[in-house]
């Protein structure tokens, strides 16, 4: 997990002059002290507008990339919301809560402070993550800061990051497709390339020395039955274009992510699915999207960031049988068939997340490219299983045809049920999940692709979205919680 970044976080104290300095600055050790190792605390309490650029300057200076600005008391409205113009990074503020003094010369004020903190960084138009419950003890503080760590991280990440993108998006799913401006907004570089660039670069790694090396990765990683072996040295010379190409283009941004095109043309020309390598990759923090989906792509790389952990990218596929929820599910769950659907892509999710994960064939593409092949020969390379069962949070952050971001967000379950069917498939559990897809996903004109976090990340995925700015985000509202347009008389 190279790939993403290790936050520097930072603590600064506020105090307005005419309550005591002592106060903020014992307040903001106590801080540090109850959230431990890897908490910079800033010596300078900012009462001044010059102590603002004076504590910028220290906490730079010592590599901070994240920052907590902590009302110890009331606080100085101007200096301490400056700290938000003067500082690169994402933001946070909170308060001090009241109880370890006495209420007299012991009092701060803190919890009023933050009213007034909050409509100064309205007025400066300044963004900042601000907790639930923005005020507390220092153990309370500190368990904050913990909770803003997968979202500063996201942050970061986002500020670094370039996707390349290999295309243009195959004819038939123009729903993938968005106006890259919304990129820019957000600080993400964007590459774009003909997939006749990748091709080259492809070709140019044949008989590559590292090639047998990297098969032989695979193989163990496949087992001694996988029955396409052949095509592991294809696969693995693909692997390495992709990696010399990040290495070679990613500039002066820090991370990356592809968008590539994986059909129709790409199996008679590079004889093989990608899916397998795109499953390694995303393994190892290197979101792979197909069908050149670039917010799928920026998608699955905020939820890299926020879990640490390896995501995917589903379609929200297909719906499950009657007959499998009568047999499988109604008895065993809460959950109504409505509240089921099978999320599948071809074969690209890491086999850490699947039962039984095994080398298979694009049965969907064979049809079309081999029919009369007994056995498939360029359409093999996928990485098949049933998806681990599991909670998930399903996302997606998308911009619309005049570029504004829009998104969505819900958590749900990976439920322990065998599939029967093909793919890296699950079948996933979303409560209400019938009506949000009526109300949200298709209300919303959403794409069917899904960004796929592997626990309940919800929390985090929200803030960093709406850091972002993005103001309409739509979730699986329970049951009598009616949605804008739904039919109040059904």
């Amino acid at each position: 997990m190279n790939n993403i970044p290790e936050v520097k976080l930072g603590l600064v104290s506020v105090s307005r002059s005419c309550f005591p300095i002592a106060l903020s600055q014992r307040r903001r050790s106590a801080v540090a002290a109850a959230y431990g190792p890897g908490l910079y605390e800033c010596p300078i309490c900012v009462e001044t507008e010059a102590d603002a650029v004076k504590a910028v300057e220290d906490l730079k200076s010592h590599g901070v990339d994240a920052l907590c600005v902590f009302l110890g008391n009331f606080g100085p409205e101007t200096p301490e919301t400056m700290i938000a113009d003067l500082f690169p990074g994402p933001i946070m503020y909170t308060s001090a809560a009241e109880g370890d003094g006495d209420l007299i010369d012991g009092r701060g004020d803190a919890y009023c402070g933050m009213l007034n903190c909050s409509y100064n960084l309205g007025l400066r138009g300044r963004r900042a993550y601000i907790p639930p419950y923005p005020c507390g003890t220092a153990a309370e503080v500190a368990e904050q800061i913990r909770g803003f760590v997968p979202v500063a991280t996201a942050l970061v990440g986002l500020k670094g990051l370039k996707i390349f993108a290999f295309g243009p998006r195959p004819n038939d799913f123009l729903a993938c497709n968005g106006p890259i401006k919304a990129l820019y907004d957000l600080g993400v570089a964007i590459e774009e390339h003909s997939e006749l660039d990748l091709l080259v670069a492809y070709k140019k790694h044949e008989g590559d020395p590292r090639i047998a090396a990297k098969a032989a990765e695979m193989a163990a990683e496949l087992g001694g039955t996988n029955p396409y072996a052949g095509i592991l040295p294809r696969l693995a010379q693909y692997e390495l274009t992709l990696e010399d190409w990040m290495a070679e283009h990613l500039g002066a941004s820090r991370y990356a992510a592809f968008a590539n095109k994986c059909w129709p043309a790409f199996q008679t020309e590079f004889g093989f699915v990608p899916c397998y390598v795109n499953s390694r990759l995303t393994g190892r923090g290197i979101p792979v999207s197909c069908e050149v989906d670039i917010y799928g792509a920026l998608s699955e790389y905020i939820g890299l960031c926020v879990s640490g952990a390896p995501v995917t990218l589903l379609d929200i596929n297909n719906s499950v049988p009657r007959a499998l929820y009568e047999a499988r599910i109604r008895d065993r769950t809460g959950y109504a068939l409505s509240d089921t659907f099978m999320g599948f892509h071809c074969g690209n999710t890491c086999s850490a997340l699947l039962r039984d994960p095994h080398m298979g064939y694009q049965r969907i593409m064979k049809r079309d490219l081999e029919p009369d092949l007994p056995e498939p020969d360029i359409t093999r390379g996928t990485m098949e299983g049933d998806i681990r069962a599991g909670e998930v949070t399903l996302f997606r952050l998308q911009s619309t045809a005049d570029t504004r971001l829009r998104s969505y967000v819900a958590q749900g379950e990976v439920l322990d049920v065998p599939t029967g069917s093909f793919g890296s498939i699950g079948v996933i559990a979303v409560p209400e999940m019938g009506r949000f897809y009526r109300h949200v996903l298709i209300e919303g004109r959403f794409p069917h692709h899904a960004a796929v976090a592997f626990g309940r990340h919800g929390r985090a995925i929200f803030e960093v979205l709406r850091y972002l700015g993005v103001e309409e985000i739509g979730y699986n509202r329970p049951a009598g919680e009616r949605y804008p347009g739904e039919d109040p008389f059904q």
